[in-house]
Formats: C-alpha cells, structure tokens, sequence
C-alpha cells in the first residue's frame, strides 16, 4: 500500500484535482507540498493537529513539507469560514507567535538537512506594493468568480458586509502558491474544506501566469477531510498542543472524553497505529470503546508531549477514577490573598483555579450539579474551605466530567 491508499484509507482525503496526478506524485516521494498555518495565537492548537499528522505522514514516505508561516496573511486575517473578521495583530506579536509555532511543529517535522522547509510569506507579500500586485496579480482574477466563493458570501450579508481588506486574502494566498512554487519547486498544496477557493485560486494563477502547459502539469490541489479538524474542536474554548496552556493532562483527558461515535474514526485519523490493527478495532463496541479512547488519548499525547508525560497522564487519568489521588494532575495553587476571613468558598475556587472563568460560571456550575469535590458533590455555593483543608494533597475538584484539578494551599 503506498502513501496516497493509506491516506484514503484513513479517511483523510476529500476532493482532489488530479487524484492519479496526485497518487503518483506522493506514492514515488515527488511531492513538494505545503500547508499553511497564520499565526494568530502563541501555540497551535488541536484544529492543526491533522495537517501537522499528515505532514509527518507524507515527510515519512519522502515528500518534502513546506510549513508556511503566514507572517504576510497574518496582517490582514482570513476570513474562510468565519462571520467575524479576525483582531489585526501587531506584527511583534505575529513575530512571536511564529516563533512558537516553529518549537511546535518540529515535534512533528524533521527540518534537518533540508528534508523541510519553513518559510514565512512575510518574505514576499510585505515587499510588494499595491502597483505591482495590481500588474502582476490582477488581470489574472475575476471578481464575479471570487463573489462566487463561499467563503466570501457569507460576509456579504453581515452589517458592513465585505470589505476589501478581506476581498485579498484570496489574491494573497494565491500568490503564496506562486511563489513557492517559483523558489522552491512546490507542486503540491493541502487545505481544508473552508480554503478550497482560495487554493484552486493559487493553481489557476500559476497556470495562467507561467503557462497552461507548464504548470497545469505540475501543480496539484488537495482538500483535506475536514472531520478531523471538527473533532477536534472543544465546546469550552482551545486545546492547545502548548503544555504550559494546556497541560499533558488535560491534553489527555480532553481525547479522553471524546465521543463514542468519533473515537474510532479519529484513531484512523490522528494516530500513527497499523491500519490492520484499527481494522480490528473497529469490532469494538460497548465496554471496549473505553480501552480505545484510552488508546487515542495515549497515542496523541505521546505524539505532542513525549512517551514519558504521556504515561504519567494515563497513569494520574486511571488514579483519579480508581479514587487514588496520589498520582500526578493538574495542581491550581491558592494563595492568602485569595481568602476572605481566612477562608475561600466554592465559587472563589472555580474561578481562581480556572475551572470557571468567572464566579457567575462557578455558580452555576454548583447550581447545575457539575461540581465534586474529593468525590462529594458539592450543592451549597457558599461552602467554604479553609488552609488546613488545602494542606497536604489538597483537594481534587471536578468540573463535569472532563475538567479536573488537585487544590493546594501555599504561603
């Protein structure tokens, strides 16, 4: 089985330009591809843990990856899939986040002698100028087809509808592909589901900028599943692969307590385990699903944080239902300056070990019934604990069935 039947296989692939253009480029290790990831934050987070996988997964068969740090995109923001424009970062803290992102994905890709590359289009997007994009760029694009693009018809209707900033985000991921394709030989470009427009946009510049012959040859588009991206999304704000905003623990749990209808797709997804032993896997039902999920949450923290924190969540995971809270988890440390007549309530808790991010969320959090203490359900939102009662190993609070931490008191 080469590269491009595993990737079916996986379920990873949606739509293609070329499917057998693309299954020879990638099966024979041709390929010079690049994802693309703006960096709007100081980490990555779970929705790039797909492409980072397949990045790892395709640089594994030969392939050479292109990480494209959107340094120039990143000015403007994009606004594929979304209603809201994106907050305008400083480019301090775009130069910041980049150098974040850089730590991360190289748990994942091997920048070594050459075998990967990581560019910024800060390179190439910020030297240009508005008459040579307008020269080099626009003859090349129809507006009546961009209109047609989802990504754009949905900002049409919002208040202020679309606005030119964000009408180029399309030009300028399109010259991005031009670009590396001109200084690097990148043939190949991966996306999701919400940047599909934008990319055929980037091949039919580079076929009609270089010539139909050329370049219709040589470049390919590739639409990634999308499901991957959409599991792993969570309810109560970002997953990040970062340990200090996310830590192995939670990292862990959080695949954890993923659905019984996603864990086995997810495991043929995100993790690097034989297909032919997946395949067995998916036989499995009712009392079984909780070894898989097990499994998917082992593999995946393995993957971000190494096999040694990766045991020690499992190991601290499997303590906390076995009701032994000695092992390692996630500690929130209360300090004097959070109690009010030598004490600290319920609410004060939640909130100051970010349980909650809010007294009012704690509240209601106690009033639902979602909060535990030492395996106590807690019913009174003015209980409190005082520093004898933190002393020690403290005392483990659980949010629901996901959110958990150990309570301690310090001077």
């Amino acid at each position: 089985m080469g590269i491009f039947e595993e990737l079916q296989a996986r379920g990873l692939l949606a739509q293609l330009t070329d499917e057998e253009g693309i299954r020879e480029l990638i099966n024979n290790g041709k390929a010079t591809f690049y994802i693309g990831f703006d960096p709007t934050a100081d980490s990555l987070h779970v929705g790039h843990f797909m492409a980072l996988c397949l990045m790892k997964r395709l640089q594994m068969a030969g392939n050479k990856p292109i990480a494209l740090l959107g340094g120039g995109t990143g000015m403007i923001g994009d606004p594929s899939g979304k209603t809201d424009m994106r907050k305008m970062l400083t480019k301090e803290d775009i130069d910041h986040n980049i150098e974040c992102f850089k730590k991360q994905m190289s748990r994942f890709i091997d920048f070594s002698d050459g075998k990967a590359l990581l560019v910024n289009n800060a390179d190439w997007l910020l030297e240009l100028n508005y008459v040579d994009v307008l020269r080099e760029v626009g003859p090349y694009f129809s507006v009546t087809n961009m209109l047609r693009a989802e990504c754009f018809k949905q900002r049409m209707d919002r208040d202020g509808g679309l606005t030119f900033l964000e009408f180029n985000y399309m030009i300028m991921q399109s010259y991005d592909f031009l670009e590396l394709y001109r200084r690097y030989g990148c043939n190949l470009q991966f996306g999701g589901d919400d940047q599909w427009s934008n990319m055929l946009g980037g091949r039919e510049l580079i076929r009609k900028k270089l010539g139909k012959n050329d370049a219709q040859a040589m470049t390919q588009t590739l639409l990634l599943n999308s499901e991957g991206k959409k599991m792993g999304k969570t309810v109560s704000g970002a997953v990040w692969l970062d340990p200090n905003k996310t830590s192995p623990f939670d990292f862990y749990q959080y695949w954890r307590n993923v659905a019984d209808a996603d864990v086995l797709r997810m495991i043929r997804m995100l993790t690097f385990l034989p297909l032919e032993q997946i395949d067995e896997m998916d036989k499995w039902e009712g009392a079984e699903l909780n070894k898989a999920k097990e499994i998917l949450a082992f593999e995946l923290t393995k993957l971000v944080h190494g096999e040694e924190e990766a045991v020690k969540a499992q190991e601290s995971a499997r303590a906390l239902f076995s009701g032994d809270g000695t092992l390692e988890m996630p500690t929130a440390e209360i300090t004097e300056d959070m109690l009010r007549d030598g004490v600290i309530d319920i609410l004060g808790i939640l909130a100051n070990s970010g349980l909650c991010a809010s007294r009012s969320e704690a509240r209601r959090a106690v009033e639902q019934g979602g909060v535990t203490v030492d395996d106590e359900k807690i019913t009174d939102i003015k209980k409190t604990y005082a520093p004898e009662d933190l002393a020690g190993d403290g005392i483990v609070v659980r949010r629901g069935k996901k959110s958990y931490k150990r309570i301690k008191m310090v001077k």
